[in-house]
């Protein structure tokens, strides 16, 4: 379903502040792949997904989702393959519009909306069912606005909007960092209940180690540009932090260095 094709990447090219981030980083995602994706300060977690959602573009290399070229695509003719939630609650939804007309926004991606585009009693009975999936009670606030729920709940709403269309990768970028820790066990249990539902692929970003190694079906550690790690299925589910931070260290001789992620 997604292919990263031996990226290469440099930031400032030729100036002081050159940057190597990626030389020749290659990832596949099989269709319906959960993969966690975690490493230390600037090893390349969230610059690989926006390469992946065209927010960056790469050097060299390719970026193929569902059999598509997508490299030379800018952001905006890539959404039409891709969901993507932030870590700002904020990003990803309009303040100032209603959730029903958030809701609809996500609802005509990829539809050219004109002038009789409306929200219709139809549309609202089924954003009000699939409001009812959440368990937030927000079934019954389709006209309050977006502004006003909160953090927790928007970004549940945000997850929901990502989902609606069944993207064929579904990008989440530390979308729990900024929740406190009830709220964002709530969301990555709406998290896990939406990718199931809709058979998404995924690639998660997290600092949190005991959310990498509990979600998903793969795990992804990444060092100063590099996957050091590629662990799934049974390996997977029989890892502890400990055992994970042993294997950081011996594939990449080098102490795990990201006290956020050692302290979640």
């Amino acid at each position: 379903m997604l292919e990263i094709k031996n990226i290469y990447k440099t930031f400032n090219e030729g100036t002081i502040n050159e940057k190597k981030v990626f030389e020749d980083l290659s990832l596949t995602l099989e269709d319906g792949d959960f993969v966690t994706v975690i490493g230390g300060n600037g090893a390349g977690k969230s610059t690989m997904l926006n390469i992946v959602a065209g927010a960056y573009s790469v050097d060299e290399g390719q970026v193929i989702i569902d059999g598509v070229d997508v490299t030379k695509l800018p952001e905006y003719k890539r959404a039409q393959y891709i969901g993507r939630v932030f870590q700002d609650p904020r990003m990803g939804t309009a303040s100032d519009m209603w959730v029903e007309e958030n809701m609809s926004v996500a609802d005509s991606r990829g539809h050219r909306r004109g002038v009789r585009w409306a929200i219709t009693g139809k549309d609202r009975a089924r954003y009000r069912e699939q409001l009812k999936l959440l368990d937030l009670g927000l079934e019954d606030r389709l006209k309050t606005k977006m502004g006003l729920l909160s953090g927790g709940q928007r970004q549940a709403v945000t997850l929901l909007m990502a989902a609606m269309k069944k993207p064929k990768l579904l990008l989440l970028d530390e979308h729990t960092a900024a929740l406190d820790p009830k709220t964002a066990a709530k969301v990555l249990e709406i998290t896990d209940k939406l990718i199931a539902e809709n058979k998404l692929t995924v690639l998660m970003v997290t600092h949190n180690m005991r959310d990498a190694i509990a979600h998903g079906n793969r795990i992804i550690m990444m060092n100063a540009g590099k996957i050091v790690l590629d662990i799934k299925g049974e390996d997977k589910k029989k890892l502890t932090v400990e055992a994970l931070l042993a294997k950081f260290t011996e594939a990449s001789g080098a102490e795990f260095a990201s006290d956020r992620a050692l302290l979640s």
